[in-house]
């Protein structure tokens, strides 16, 4: 058998989790079905050799991008392996898989699926963008639901717990580890320097954050993302809960040790809905948004059905609402580095033109030129040739 790839295993139900402990030349084993664009690009990060996916990488529900991301990063990604193959291996043995997308492991074949080279992966996205229609109408079901359960929250903003954080009259910047967080936050550096946000990251996002070098006021969300380092620091953390008041993430807070002062906030929706249903109801005065979704193919390529409150959430702060794509594209630096140096060679030049103008300052720059004379005239002697003196070559 001619083997198409080989490297260890590492298996991950959950693609978040499994991406911290993956290595350049791992063979990544997971779970996951219609894989979404963020968890494609984080899988890029990381530089496996293989992507094996028990279920099917796009189910038919909508085009998802993240298959095409690995493919065409020459990720070999092999498709619908079956529950079986989650069983069949262990973490950290070797993997081979052959050219017909068989797995072999300690000499067994444990599964079998399809490589999905670019044609495989255009013909499902295809066949995915038929069934739009049917995920919309779930969508709007899906809105309704979610408009019912929350326009106490949405439309008067009751159940918004109290913090600490100031928010009113101020620019808060939401980061969600999302779609170019990175790049968006490179660019935002100008307005980020000169505005001073108040800046949340909800769960991942807050060490997004703190990666790029800036302090956090605030970490959103159930707490099962964000590392340690985050959550020990001097942010507010406010635990995204059910509306029953279960919160998972507490707990994790009191093992830690920072659970004291946290706070709840029980909620349907997404721990980004409740970060901007927060920042309106405390009066900030414009909301930037990095790395949320924005888009109907964003929203769908979160798979789940709860992305819908996302919608409305943006519909009920859409006023204060902006995306940091177009702060980018829209905000400059009031004054550039550039600009300041042309500004203090303009004021230079206009000062000596004005004192070569009056007779006093025709003086000075003949001072000036004589002296600049003479030290032109002391710097070229010390690399004049000395006269041979008469007992030299004796």
């Amino acid at each position: 058998m001619s083997a198409l790839v080989s490297g260890r295993a590492r298996i991950g139900r959950r693609t978040k989790d499994l991406t911290k402990r993956l290595v350049p030349g791992d063979i990544a084993v997971i779970d996951h079905e219609d894989i979404d664009r963020v968890a494609a690009e984080t899988l890029v990060e990381k530089k496996p050799a293989a992507v094996l996916n028990a279920a099917r990488s796009t189910s038919g529900r909508y085009p998802n991008a993240g298959p095409r991301i690995l493919v065409e990063a020459g990720i070999v990604l092999v498709d619908d392996l079956g529950p079986e193959l989650m069983d069949g291996l262990a973490d950290g043995e070797p993997v081979l898989v052959d050219a017909d997308g068989i797995v072999m492991a300690h000499g067994d074949r444990i599964a079998h699926g399809e490589v999905m080279d670019p044609p495989a992966v255009e013909a499902a996205l295809e066949v995915a963008r038929a069934g739009l229609s049917d995920q919309l109408e779930a969508f709007a079901v899906n809105t309704m639901q979610y408009m019912i359960k929350e326009k106490d929250l949405l439309l008067d903003g009751v159940g918004t717990p109290d913090v600490r954080t100031s928010m009113r009259d101020r620019a808060v910047l939401i980061v969600v580890r999302g779609y170019h967080y990175k790049e968006d936050l490179v660019t935002l550096r100008p307005f980020i320097r000169e505005n001073r946000p108040v800046i949340i990251g909800v769960d991942g996002g807050a060490d997004a954050v703190l990666d790029a070098g800036y302090g956090l006021d605030m970490i959103i969300g159930d707490m099962d993302s964000v590392s340690d380092r985050a959550l020990r620091g001097t942010a507010e953390l406010v635990v995204h809960a059910y509306r029953d008041g279960r919160a998972p993430g507490m707990e994790r807070l009191r093992e830690l040790g920072v659970a004291d002062e946290a706070v709840l906030f029980p909620a349907f929706g997404t721990s980004e809905d409740i970060a901007m249903l927060l920042a309106d109801e405390k009066g900030a005065s414009v909301i930037v948004a990095v790395g949320t979704h924005g888009t109907l193919e964003e929203f769908l390529d979160k798979g789940r059905a709860g992305m819908s409150s996302t919608f409305l959430t943006r519909l009920r702060v859409g006023s204060k609402l902006v995306d940091a794509k177009g702060v980018s594209r829209l905000y400059r630096q009031r004054i550039s580095t550039l600009q300041l140096v042309l500004l203090a060679v303009a004021g230079l030049l206009a000062l000596a033109v004005a004192l070569w103008a009056t007779p006093g300052g025709q003086a000075l720059f003949q001072i000036l030129g004589a002296r600049m004379d003479d030290l032109l005239s002391w710097f070229t002697s010390l690399f004049a040739a000395y006269p041979e003196s008469p007992s030299e070559g004796v």
